[in-house]
């Protein structure tokens, strides 16, 4: 099934929502996630603990829909991007931003993996699908 890589490689495939993406080279992949990859180690240290277990706790709530888990990691997003400083694109940052909280609740529960990569699939389809396409192909240009 699905896999959660970090270092670049493409396996996996995005199910929910069929992100569509003309065929890339992998060396374009792998340019896209070594920056991406890069700007995550930064904004890592800004993710305040507090922020990440209350996410958690989102998550481990059962009675909470898919779509209410989503809306809410969309205002935490756009919260922590306030303290993002001004030179960094907005988008990617917050695309980043998601991919490290991802990180940081799997490693804090990790019994809440397909849960919260389902989720962070399920938001990136909705908000960046165009940016996602728009990144890879001013890479391969």
């Amino acid at each position: 099934d699905d896999e959660l890589q970090t270092d670049g490689n493409r396996s996996g495939h995005f199910r929910n929502g069929d992100i569509e993406l003309p065929p890339t080279n992998e060396e374009v992949i792998r340019i896209i996630a070594a920056q991406l990859a890069e700007i995550g180690d930064q904004l890592d240290k800004e993710i305040q603990e507090r922020v990440v277990n209350g996410l958690v706790q989102h998550f481990l709530n059962e009675n909470l829909s898919n779509e209410e888990i989503t809306r809410h990691m969309s205002r935490v997003v756009r919260e922590l991007i306030q303290a993002i400083p001004s030179d960094m694109e907005q988008e990617k940052a917050m695309l980043v931003l998601a991919m490290v909280l991802t990180k940081k609740i799997v490693n804090t529960v990790p019994f809440l993996l397909r849960r919260v990569f389902d989720t962070t699939v399920n938001y990136m389809n909705r908000q960046f699908h165009n940016y996602i396409v728009d990144m890879v192909s001013a890479v391969k240009q």
